[in-house]
């Protein structure tokens, strides 16, 4: 019996209800529900703060005088430090506990989400972001280190874990929504007051609703390891984003790219030689591991390109509004969370992978229709991008899910930081680089269509071992 199934055989014998937060933790008692309900809180926040500049981006341009070029690296500089850091803070959470790492990369969240909220210009705010991003770096792999001690039982953590990978994606599609709305009524300013409320509160009830999480004594941190990781994560991802504003060939994008590049090809050597390194080599051995996380990091890919085309499309093509483009987007944002509740059972019962695989098959048709309608000006919102957008969310929702269960299944609770950071690593890194690929094949239908053929190839490839 293959691994992927051994993970869905353990989520289906323990579930129970209906897949809800304060159901996961049957057994554990209530505060586990609660403390789950917290960490899920500030994982949505986590990914809303990446998406709460796109909607708005335009009039950010207007007020602080930015240019296109300047506008893209805003957009990319959260992620561009979330992802690099990502390694190190998992590394982190496991040295020296979850919890406190939690607590410290939620202080320099919430401290940077207020610097972002006061920018008097636009270096100050890509600081703030930059920073935002090095504080969700440490908080993202450190709730993944916690949720492991909440649910110390294999089952109870598979299906945590069920329920966690769509919370993802509803951060996106609540940070375009919530931001186009909050910009509209009053400045996109006052976006960031919600990751500085949620991190505010989540740090005043760490000590009291989080389980203590033991460090590993004796642990190094690998900085060589990290250096390498960081730099080459954050150049190579520079690089692949100025692919937008800028032509392959220009220095803009060979410089920070190819030496980007050069530290990853160090990386894998330089690890070699370490006694402790930062990403041990049997971590990514196992076959369904890094198939759930290619999937995640597609699911990314394909849900930012929809948001951002999308979004610039309906402003610039339709006349739509921020507020309007925002309501555009809210059958997505229910397809969305129909799916999600719905997905912990179906990986009860089919297993992760034949959930993840069905996932990408309804994405890759909603992908499609975008691809063929979604583009066409004079064609009525409700033939040209509703049935799309009903589509895509509830596919990415289930294979999210499902791809969490098989990249973070049979991690032992010592690198539970460990497989938070290379988990998040493929949805911010992964996503950066296919998002990257996708915006240079010519055109919004072109880059759509692309997508839809890599979710259904990927569809066909996680199902394949269920069919033979």
């Amino acid at each position: 019996m293959n691994r992927g199934h051994t993970t869905a055989t353990a989520v289906a014998t323990a579930r129970q209800g209906t897949g809800q937060p304060t159901e996961l933790a049957s057994g554990s008692g209530s505060g586990s529900g609660i403390a789950f309900a917290l960490l899920g809180s500030v994982q949505v926040v986590l990914i809303f703060t990446l998406a709460a500049v796109a909607v708005p981006l335009p009039r950010i341009g207007t007020e602080l005088g930015v240019s296109r070029a300047g506008l893209i690296l805003l957009t990319s500089a959260y992620g561009l430090t979330f992802a690099g850091l990502l390694l190190f803070g998992g590394r982190l959470a496991d040295r020296y506990g979850g919890r406190p790492v939690l607590a410290a990369g939620l202080a320099v969240f919430g401290i940077a989400s207020v610097l972002a909220a006061l920018a008097p210009g636009f270096e100050a705010l890509l600081a703030a972001r930059l920073l935002q991003g090095a504080g969700a770096a440490a908080v993202a792999p450190a709730g993944m280190a916690v949720l492991r001690v909440l649910f110390p039982e294999p089952e109870a953590y598979g299906r945590a874990m069920a329920t966690w990978g769509g919370l993802s994606v509803l951060g996106a599609t609540a940070g375009n929504l919530g931001s186009g709305v909050i910009s509209a009524v009053l400045s996109w300013r006052w976006a960031f007051a919600v990751p500085v409320l949620v991190a505010a509160v989540a740090l005043a009830l760490v000590r009291r609703l989080l389980p203590a999480t033991p460090p590993v004594p004796g642990r190094s941190l690998d900085l060589p390891g990290a250096v390498l990781a960081t730099a080459g994560i954050t150049l190579a991802g520079a690089g692949l984003v100025l692919t937008e504003a800028h032509s392959w060939g220009s220095a803009p994008v060979l410089v920070p790219l190819v030496a980007g590049l050069a530290l990853l090809a160090a990386f894998p050597a330089a690890e070699r030689r370490r006694a402790d390194p930062l990403l041990p080599p049997g971590f990514l051995a196992d076959r369904w591991r890094r198939l759930g996380l290619a999937a995640i990091a597609l699911s990314a890919a394909g849900t930012a390109t929809v948001f951002i085309l999308l979004s610039l499309a309906l402003q610039q093509q339709r006349g739509y509004s921020a507020l309007l483009t925002s309501a555009a987007f809210v059958p997505f944002a229910t397809a969305l969370i129909g799916a999600g509740r719905a997905a912990p059972p179906l990986i009860g019962r089919y297993g992760p992978e034949r959930v993840t695989g069905a996932g990408f098959g309804c994405g890759a048709i909603g992908l499609a229709l975008l691809a063929a309608t979604g583009s066409e000006p004079d064609l009525a919102y409700a033939y040209a991008l509703l049935p799309g957008l009903l589509l895509l969310p509830a596919g990415v929702a289930l294979s999210f899910a499902g791809a969490a269960v098989l990249a973070t299944s049979g991690v032992p609770g010592r690198q539970a930081g460990l497989a938070g950071g290379v988990l998040n690593t493929a949805m911010e890194a992964g996503a950066t680089v296919l998002f990257a690929v996708l915006l240079t094949l010519g055109g919004d239908a072109a880059s759509l269509a692309a997508a839809s053929t890599a979710f259904a190839v990927l569809a066909a490839v996680t199902l394949a071992p269920r069919t033979t």
